[in-house]
């Protein structure tokens, strides 16, 4: 669930952990993105968002770090350029020299002091912020998805950081029709879209990380043959329209037990523990979306369970809801350049007390 929904309950416990994985790993450079910010119901509860980021900027756990800079598209009001992320990057009083690009000037400026932007970020030099055409997925009356970019320079390393919030699948009914799915096509379509302005002709060419909400799915089509092999599949149609409205999956023998119910907004399977057993490795296989930029995007080894979608509701907060397929939504990908910056440290900083990493299990870049 979002956490400007319930703030009293799960901003509490998120920053519990979030300040206990910068105590653990006590990076150099963090960097922190949010999608959807305000919530799903942002008019009423956008107002949350201004003690959330004062709680972040001097709370005891963070006073280690006197350099920061947030920005946050607040701009609910505007339908066109509205994207709902939040970019926050932290410092650590021992980084020294360290620069952020000006796009509008195409240089690098030192970063000193705690600044936020909110608003209307599209008149500020220091990032590019952009949403996706409408047209990209037509069906979607008012889209959130876009992308916000910043780019840095620590120790002569130059490199970008995208936040990114892709299109996500409006029917399971339509996503299980063919393989791969139409929602993963619009998906490709705009993730390419952002590789290609990151690597334009407008700007020197650096290493790129980008993560965010990606929305990518497992194949459904796919999965739901593997997990109903010997099912046998019933077809409910509405008495009107006679459109489709729901598949029911029952097991052949052991009383035509219901398997799998499919719907819309529904995806009921009986045994939810198929989607947490050592960590979902099982069903990596349909997890395919990230193939299609094969040697253009890369990405360190899944070991975590599907990072959606899990329970809103914050009694069950290790349940999935049986909305979606469960699927790796949240990543942290780079580019072939980064990735070599990625091992390299890796090798020459192997230790667990090593502040040089970079954590994709839990959705936190780490320097």
């Amino acid at each position: 669930g979002s956490l400007f929904d319930d703030p009293e309950n799960l901003q509490k416990n998120w920053l519990r952990e979030f300040y206990q994985v910068v105590h653990t790993h006590k990076p150099h450079f963090m960097a922190l993105h949010c999608q959807e910010f305000g919530g799903k119901n942002y008019e009423a509860s956008m107002s949350h968002v201004d003690k959330f980021v004062k709680e972040l900027l001097s709370s005891d756990a963070m006073k280690e770090y006197n350099r920061a800079r947030v920005y946050l598209d607040e701009n609910y009001k505007s339908q066109e350029h509205f994207t709902a992320l939040g970019s926050f990057y932290f410092l650590h009083e021992s980084l020294k020299n360290i620069y952020q690009f000006d796009f509008k000037a195409k240089k690098y400026r030192k970063v000193a002091g705690k600044e936020i932007y909110s608003d209307t970020l599209e008149s500020t030099p220091m990032l590019e912020k952009e949403k996706f055409p409408q047209d990209y997925f037509p069906e979607c009356k008012w889209s959130r998805k876009g992308f916000i970019r910043t780019r840095w320079c620590i120790a002569d390393c130059a490199f970008d950081l995208v936040n990114i919030h892709l299109f996500h699948d409006a029917s399971n009914l339509v996503a299980w029709e063919t393989s791969p799915s139409v929602y993963s096509g619009i998906r490709h379509k705009a993730l390419g879209y952002v590789l290609d302005r990151i690597i334009d002709q407008r700007f020197e060419k650096v290493s790129y990380f980008v993560f965010g909400d990606f929305n990518f799915r497992l194949d459904s089509k796919s999965v739901v043959e593997t997990l109903c092999t010997k099912a046998t599949m019933q077809t409910v149609r509405a008495a009107d329209t006679n459109e489709v409205v729901k598949l029911i999956f029952r097991e052949s023998d052991n009383d035509r037990k219901v398997m799998l119910q499919l719907e819309k907004k529904l995806f009921d399977y009986f045994n939810q523990e198929v989607f947490r057993d050592n960590n979902g490795t099982a069903l990596l296989e349909f997890d395919k979306e990230l193939s299609v930029f094969k040697d253009r995007l890369y990405e360190l080894d899944i070991s975590f369970p599907p990072s959606y979608p899990y329970s809103e509701d914050a009694r069950q907060g290790e349940q999935y809801m049986n909305t979606r397929c469960p699927a790796w939504c949240d990543r942290i990908l780079m580019s072939p350049s980064a990735k070599e910056l990625v091992l390299r440290v890796s090798v020459c900083c192997p230790g667990p007390g090593c502040r040089r990493t970079w954590n994709t299990g839990s959705g936190l870049a780490q320097w």
